[in-house]
């Protein structure tokens, strides 16, 4: 039965809404922007608060009847390949956990790539779920970090046969995709689900010469934000399952002890609205998207000490399987400095905002919103960038570890360290005692060390050094890391 993506329900309801003139003595409490106070309705605009209303009694009545949502969900299942769609409006941080207590439950144990969002570590701790955790693969030319390899995996899976099911990041907040076909067969062949944080791949099913998306590729739940490389808002996220390997109505439940009772009917529409964009015209959008991005990258390859990160750089034997080109990642080694003081002078000097910042690289993410004149706003701000490199020398030196060095012993569960008996120690103390907070560097927000692993040494010293340099490490009780909160010893 052919589906009609003209359609938006969610769109059309507010419509109606409006046009019907309802009059609501619920929440919220501005009334449709007539109580709202002026100087608020003068930035903000109307609009916004037209669109903010209940979404039971108010987009549809107190029973659902006219399955608003549902059928709004059901379009975006179809147009991504998808069995079934849930929406959320708490962002992927809330659909990951949701994916994650789906497939195993305290105690159980879930693979998980080493390199997950801080999202995937409040889940490990909110659930008591058992993390067996697998090495992303290090580029140790570049000092970055990669998807797990498929073999990785299979012996994890060896190793722990017990295990519910396995988690893997693709892409990377960098633009680095795994083997998702093969990781998938690996879980499948034992009958296990695969959960993928593709947060950053919600435009990868429009258009074909993306890297693969994971449900097209086998994986059995996959957690997407809409805000992120679509055109949803902030928060905007879904998560879609295929296969019966979890089961809906478990998912929704998940979902259901994170989310909110009061979601918010802004976002709902601007997911509804991104779905019937892409699916009517997201080929042609990201292929616009695709070939301006290839002429961006030429660019700025030629602007004398930076590189741009290409296929040739991440994929290939022990680095990543495949790689988005929109996320533009510019390696700024050459010009002296670091990411982060690359990424605070576009802003002062140019009012350009970088994403990404790490200790020799920024991030320009295009999607199909950018055209001719603001990627040539950036490559003016990126040529003047290196016109005055000179300012920006010499850069604090970031100790980053061997891989070796990174990779923390798991001393007992993230649950049982970040509840345990704490104290805070001096940093330079701070060495061989086992963390009870996640020490993450953001953006992307992996984080570094996490509660339950033993610090060392080299990692305590990457982040110091890092600070130093102007790295932000928000999650910690103490970001400028004077000190680190650990668990009291004897309690591990």
């Amino acid at each position: 039965m052919a589906v009609d993506h003209t359609q938006a329900p969610v769109l059309d309801a507010l419509a109606r809404y409006r046009q019907a003139g309802e009059l609501s003595f619920t929440p919220p409490g501005h009334k449709q922007a007539r109580g709202a106070d002026p100087l608020v309705r003068e930035v903000l605009g109307d609009a916004v608060f037209h669109g903010d209303l209940l979404a039971s009694g108010g987009l549809d009545d107190r029973l659902g009847t006219a399955q608003v949502l549902d059928r709004a969900e059901a379009l975006m299942a179809d147009a991504v390949h998808a069995s079934h769609t849930f929406f959320s409006t708490c962002g992927s941080s809330l659909s990951v956990k949701a994916a994650m207590l789906s497939v195993a439950g305290p105690h159980e144990k879930l693979i998980v790539g080493r390199d997950a969002h801080k999202s995937v570590v409040s889940g490990l701790i909110l659930s008591g779920v058992r993390p067996i955790w697998v090495d992303p693969q290090w580029d140790e030319e570049r000092r970055i970090a990669h998807p797990p390899s498929v073999e990785a995996f299979e012996q994890a899976f060896d190793e722990h046969p017990d295990a519910r099911g396995a988690l893997v990041t693709s892409p990377t907040p960098y633009g680095a995709c795994a083997n998702l076909d093969a990781l998938a067969r690996v879980c499948h062949r034992r009958g296990r689900p695969l959960v993928v944080d593709e947060a950053w791949g919600a435009h990868l099913p429009f258009h074909p010469d993306l890297p693969s998306w994971a449900m097209d590729a086998g994986a059995d739940v996959c957690v997407t934000s809409i805000h992120k490389m679509g055109s949803g808002l902030e928060q905007g996220s879904v998560f879609h399952l295929r296969g019966d390997l979890v089961e809906p109505t478990v998912l929704k439940s998940r979902a259901d002890l994170f989310g909110t009772t009061s979601p918010s009917v802004l976002l709902y529409a601007g997911l509804d609205g991104w779905r019937r964009q892409m699916a009517l015209r997201g080929r042609d959008l990201l292929g616009r998207a695709l070939d301006l991005a290839a002429r961006v990258r030429g660019a700025i390859e030629e602007i004398d000490g930076l590189h741009v990160n290409d296929r040739a750089d991440f994929c290939g034997p022990g680095l990543a399987d495949d790689f988005d080109p929109l996320p533009v990642v510019i390696d700024v080694s050459g010009l002296g400095t670091s990411g982060y003081r690359a990424a605070d002078w576009l802003r002062e000097h140019r009012s350009v905002d970088a994403h990404l910042a790490d200790h020799r690289r920024i991030s320009a993410q295009l999607t199909h919103a950018d055209d001719e004149a603001t990627t040539g706003i950036l490559l003016d701000a990126l040529r003047d960038l290196s016109r005055h490199a000179a300012d920006l020398r010499p850069a604090p030196e970031v100790e980053v570890p061997t891989p070796g060095e990174l990779r923390l012993e798991q001393v007992c569960l993230p649950r049982d360290a970040y509840f345990g008996e704490v104290e805070d120690v001096p940093v330079h103390a701070a060495a061989g005692r086992v963390v009870a907070e996640m020490l993450t560097p953001y953006p992307p927000g992996i984080p570094a060390a996490l509660p339950g692993e033993r610090l060392d040494g080299p990692v305590v010293r990457y982040l110091t050094s890092g600070v130093r340099a102007g790295m932000n490490v928000p999650d910690a009780a103490d970001p400028e890391l004077k000190t680190v909160r650990v668990l009291v010893e004897g309690t591990d």
